[in-house]
């Protein structure tokens, strides 16, 4: 338990204060609880009673653990505030989800982001959001001073029910939800289908924030080898007969961050063993405006009865108004409502207004098709650029912005991705995508943020340099 957070560049003893600090922040230690006696200690870390003795008597001194004489060692009765990054091994943090995302948002306004997950304001339909709030403005104040119904706008609700009808997926207006966002979607879920310790299956590699957020849930998370078809289908029937998951999160639409699409072998074998081992599975659709021909539906192939499909709008439309949803079953909805009320209470109503707007906006079609045009002719020429690097996309994506690349020689993708920052330049190494860590010389690229050659002079320079000792 304690063994896993063994450092290599600490010293014995502070090794043992890490690993009693980790479990601290990430709660698994809470007030009051009895650390494990020295010599228990000293043999499952494979130190000496002396050294534990040492860490103990320093943990006591900074006031993060009490000793009870006769009595043994207790956590502090102080709660140490919720550390996300202390929870799960502690990273490298050019390979930590935190990292990518936090050097991603905080950019300012002259760095080049290749690794970042959105489009480029230039790409977004702003003339279409400038009329919206125009509308918006004239409209009563109900829409701009309102709390919205806990389920969300039924106009919205009811277009978004037509919208997932396209791709096979039949939703009644009441078994959809609006959410503020695709990741207040996930969340809801997990606080309703989750307990802390339970397993969940993630793609490897997958959405970084995937991992972040479900340890926040404190859950347990296994990983299954993606493939250009979607999960090694004999890799899932194994964990899910060893780790029995509770749940499944996957993108089957266009993967992040593989670009991959899923199959209908692939689909018809992943929903036959979540049938058989009591599986249920959130389908994260958010790319599903980025395709041209609509890639086969886990909740299409399910009818909703253990998958769960949401969604959101702020990849094609504006990531400022943040406005997701959850399509599910009728009888998980009524809880979903109960739960989202005591979370937030009522919903987002202006944000829901102008995506309504917005989506009814006759321009809306026009602007998805230019912009699925743009983004084929960004995969090529961005593709052909980093293949005379020496990087070479995984597949050739059909849809999407993503190419998930690996380098030449088995460079390290987080030591380069370190370097590149020095120069105004965010990437996103592999590694932020994989539980098993088995990423290390892939990086994900957003054509969409790759035109600068900048990009391609940084890249080519960081990979000519011996690495780092």
């Amino acid at each position: 338990m304690f063994a896993g957070a063994v450092r290599m560049n600490l010293s014995r003893i502070e090794t043992v204060m890490a690993a009693i600090r980790q479990r601290i922040a990430g709660r698994s230690l809470i007030a009051g609880e009895r650390l494990p006696s020295v010599r228990s200690l000293a043999k499952t870390m494979a130190v000496s009673v002396s050294t534990v003795v040492e860490a103990y008597a320093r943990l006591v001194a900074e006031g993060a653990i009490q000793s009870r004489p006769g009595a043994g060692f207790y956590i502090a009765n102080h709660a140490a505030p919720l550390a996300l990054s202390e929870v799960g091994p502690k990273l490298d943090r050019v390979v930590d989800p935190f990292w990518v995302s936090r050097q991603s948002l905080e950019a300012n306004d002259a760095a080049l982001k290749p690794g970042c997950g959105w489009l480029p304001p230039s790409w977004l339909p702003e003339d279409a959001m400038r009329r919206g709030l125009r509308t918006l403005s004239r409209s009563d104040g109900l829409a701009l001073s309102e709390y919205g119904t806990p389920l969300g706008l039924p106009a919205l609700r009811q277009l978004i029910s037509r919208r997932l009808a396209d791709h096979g997926v039949e939703a009644a207006p009441d078994q959809i939800m609006l959410t503020e966002s695709g990741t207040q979607a996930i969340d809801l879920l997990c606080r309703f289908l989750l307990e802390p310790g339970d397993t969940v299956l993630i793609d490897d590699p997958c959405y970084f924030n995937f991992q972040a957020l479900l340890r926040a849930h404190r859950a347990h998370l296994v990983s299954v080898p993606y493939t250009p078809n979607g999960p090694d289908t004999e890799a899932f029937a194994a964990v899910l007969a060893e780790h029995k998951p509770r749940l499944y999160i996957t993108n089957s639409g266009i993967h992040n961050p593989t670009g991959a699409t899923l199959s209908p072998v692939v689909a018809h074998r992943v929903l036959k063993l979540a049938e058989l081992h009591g599986l249920t599975v959130i389908e994260d659709d958010i790319f599903a405006d980025f395709e041209i021909n609509p890639a086969p539906r886990l909740a299409a192939f399910d009818g909703l009865d253990r998958v769960i499909q949401i969604g959101s709008f702020s990849k094609t439309l504006s990531a400022a108004a943040r406005c997701g949803f959850i399509a599910a079953r009728p009888e998980w909805i009524e809880g979903l409502t109960d739960l989202k009320i005591a979370t937030s209470f009522g919903g987002g109503r202006l944000n829901a207004e102008l995506v309504l707007n917005v989506l009814s906006d006759g321009g809306y079609r026009k602007h998805l098709d230019g912009l699925r045009g743009r983004l084929a002719k960004a995969r090529r020429d961005i593709g052909e650029k980093l293949r005379r690097l020496g990087i070479e996309p995984w597949i050739e994506p059909q849809a999407g912005m993503f190419l998930w690349c690996t380098l030449p020689d088995e460079l390290d993708a987080a030591d380069i991705s370190r370097a590149a920052l020095a120069h105004n330049v965010v990437l996103a190494p592999g590694n932020a995508f994989s539980l098993a860590q088995d990423a290390k010389s892939y990086l994900r690229f957003n054509v969409s943020q790759s035109g600068d050659e900048r990009i391609f002079d940084v890249l080519s320079a960081e990979m000519k340099k011996p690495p780092p000792k």
